[in-house]
């Protein structure tokens, strides 16, 4: 079975062997009709994406030429299965065929809608496993390896929206499941990376406060109202006041998880 990575090195691998294009324009190419597999793909967007707005003059012909090569590639490294083409062609523009399972967006995308279908009908251990196992596909940033333009720069920053949350599905699925103490190193970490992201700043403080570490989360608020005074100029929101408040009135009973 042929295997294709757009969550970090852009690979393509066919039973076991590294099959990636080496011309950066094939890479490119080949990148954008992954991520919208199984749709076509206009002569428009292949061109805003390979060259943007200098196209060369010969850019059909050009195109043409490069479909060739993926073609080419194709039979060559025997990626599909006998008789079966994957690359088509039709009016509108060209569309590239993969099998279920094949792609690891798509796989991302099935387990992180899984993970949250878990925890909707009160389910976070299998939620959390689900979510896990989506962030575990991805290797670096969306399509490393490939020269981006602006139609897969699109799609990576919608992949890194995707991967957001569902690590934020992953942690509250932990906390619905006690792991507070667990959480705390890692829920710091995101903090440091994300400052202005209340989210992540909520979460630490509710782990701190459920791991009975009540003057580590009562700090962790007065850090976040300095990050958002200092840089924003605004005051955290009231969800984040309310956990403060939680914090302060709280006497070992648990910590209202907000969604």
């Amino acid at each position: 079975m042929t295997n294709y990575c757009v969550l970090g090195t852009f690979r393509v691998i066919n039973d076991g062997r590294d099959c990636t294009p080496g011309p950066p324009k094939l890479r490119q190419l080949l990148a954008l009709l992954l991520i919208c597999a199984d749709h076509t793909v206009s002569l428009d967007d292949i061109v805003a994406e390979l060259w943007d707005e200098a196209p060369p003059k010969t850019v059909v012909a050009t195109v043409q030429t490069y479909v060739y090569q993926l073609r080419r590639l194709i039979e060559r490294e025997r990626l599909g299965a006998p008789g079966e083409e994957l690359l088509t062609t039709n009016r509108a523009g060209y569309a590239f065929h993969v099998e279920p399972g094949a792609l690891d967006a798509e796989v991302f995308r099935e387990l992180s809608c899984q993970s949250r279908r878990d925890l909707e009908t009160g389910r976070p251990g299998e939620a959390a496993a689900a979510a896990q196992r989506a962030l575990d596909l991805w290797t670096g940033p969306a399509f490393a390896g490939v020269t981006a333009g602006g139609v897969l720069d699109t799609h990576a920053v919608f992949l890194d929206e995707q991967h957001q949350r569902t690590l934020e599905l992953r942690i509250e699925a932990d906390l619905r499941l006690g792991r507070h103490r667990e959480l705390v190193g890692e829920l710091r970490y995101l903090v440091a990376r994300h400052p202005l992201d209340e989210w992540f700043h909520g979460r630490l403080i509710q782990a701190l406060g459920r791991a009975g570490r009540r003057g580590e989360a009562l700090q962790a608020y007065r850090d976040a109202r300095q990050i958002f005074n200092d840089e924003l100029g605004v005051e955290p929101s009231r969800e984040l006041q309310q956990l403060h408040l939680d914090v302060l009135t709280s006497d070992r009973r648990p910590l209202a998880l907000a969604g």
